[in-house]
């Protein structure tokens, strides 16, 4: 079978209450679409008696009496959270001190190391710096209710503390930002990290999930077949960028403007840190050198060795 990437870029239902994937999963949209959330982040209720809540989602009134109302009379256990970007995890407080849950799952939120855009971080506007969890967990810890049962997946790269959640039941997998149908995920840094992202993909070979069902967007299906399609598709723009820099391009803004030819003006800061984010990890991994340590702003070229 091909691995060649293909998106399902069809709009899921509107944000108007909970539709049901599965006899025990059940999909809420929040009302935050935009070039980064498609139609909205999307928050999950696991189980019909004792529920799960999987990413509430960002600090919005609506959204909050959404989730509410789907809950109905129904306990909520747990709140997991996938990492701290704020269209997945400011809602996990106020939900939870209205629920009596545990908010569990990524750490606070940290940066891979620190980094400026003048005098401006360029993420801080989309981390939470506010979340702050119960209970931390790490890679397998399982949590059960009386129909379900999640068990955490450090996938770090599209931020340094994103975890995904198993759920044997269903052999899914509920893949945050790090796996999603719509398109491919945003490594950024200082948060994000191409070098974990990729070695997160490659984690996921060869599991037995047959579906994902991510922070934006319709499930992945044949998750292995397009997992593959992602890493061959990073592999590539990796091609395009040494290319570049075998031409004679020194700068991200070079760099940006012959790769991305087709690119939105106001999405080419987001392509600036993603190339970033590739050459950070082929300097790493001596494929590319630089001056002193990477930066936005930087000099680079092909190690010719």
């Amino acid at each position: 079978m091909s691995d060649t990437l293909s998106f399902d870029r069809s709009e899921p239902l509107s944000a108007t209450g909970a539709e049901w994937l599965r006899p025990t999963v059940r999909r809420i949209i929040a009302p935050n679409g935009g070039p980064f959330t498609f139609t909205g982040t999307c928050s999950y209720l696991v189980g019909t008696k004792t529920l799960a809540v999987i990413d509430p989602g960002p600090d919005d009134e609506r959204h909050l009496a959404t989730l509410l109302g789907a809950i109905g009379s129904a306990t909520v256990s747990h709140i997991f959270v996938t990492h701290t970007h704020r269209d997945h995890s400011p809602l996990a407080r106020p939900l939870a001190e209205l629920t009596g849950a545990l908010i569990v799952g990524c750490s606070p939120h940290r940066s891979a190391r620190p980094l400026t855009l003048g005098e401006i971080n360029p993420l801080d506007a989309s981390s939470d710096q506010d979340y702050a969890p119960d209970h931390m967990l790490v890679d397998g810890d399982t949590i059960t209710g009386p129909d379900w049962t999640l068990t955490a997946l450090d996938t770090p790269g599209h931020a340094a503390n994103h975890v995904s959640f198993a759920l044997a039941e269903e052999a899914a997998l509920f893949s945050g930002d790090h796996v999603m149908a719509w398109s491919t995920s945003i490594v950024a840094p200082p948060d994000g990290s191409m070098g974990d992202y990729m070695r997160s993909l490659q984690k996921l070979l060869g599991r037995s999930e047959t579906v994902y069902w991510p922070g934006h967007g319709n499930p992945v299906i044949d998750p292995q077949r397009f997992v593959r399609g992602l890493i061959q598709h990073r592999r590539q723009r990796e091609a395009s960028v040494l290319d570049r820099l075998k031409a004679g391009d020194r700068t991200i803004p070079e760099i940006v403007t012959r790769v991305y030819t087709k690119l939105a003006p106001g999405l080419k800061p987001a392509a600036a840190l993603s190339v970033f984010a590739q050459l950070e990890d082929m300097v790493e991994r001596g494929l590319v050198l630089c001056e002193g340590a990477p930066v936005l702003e930087g000099t680079y070229w092909p190690n010719q060795q």
